[in-house]
């Protein structure tokens, strides 16, 4: 138990913080799972849908410090690229060969320095 009010003022405002955070953590925890589902699916309309709303989501918790800014970026980045695959899947594109000429050649030595 707090000693004085304003130890029991901020166990009140912990909690309240920490039920925020949790209701946060929560929905963002949704959202990710649904977009997995979507993404696992290969239904791009709805998994962009929920990708927008997930980076929304993130970008509020994370001006409030609820997740890290950069654990935010983290997440919205390697999603992004799981949404760019679904549609890649369908169009391959054969990457074009650079420098076909000098397939296998060494680079020359670099002179020694004295």
């Amino acid at each position: 138990m707090p000693h004085n009010l304003s130890a029991a003022k901020r166990l009140r405002k912990n909690e309240s913080r920490r039920l925020r955070n949790k209701a946060r953590l929560t929905e963002l925890k949704t959202i990710r799972k649904k977009l997995a589902r979507a993404l696992h699916d290969g239904a791009k309309v709805e998994a962009e849908g929920l990708y927008k709303d997930l980076t929304k989501r993130l970008d509020q918790a994370a001006s409030v410090n609820t997740v890290h800014k950069n654990s935010a970026a983290r997440v919205k980045s390697r999603l992004a690229i799981q949404l760019s695959k679904i549609g890649a899947a369908a169009v391959v594109k054969a990457k074009p060969v650079r420098n076909a000429d000098k397939a296998g050649a060494k680079p020359a030595a670099k002179p020694a320095a004295k």
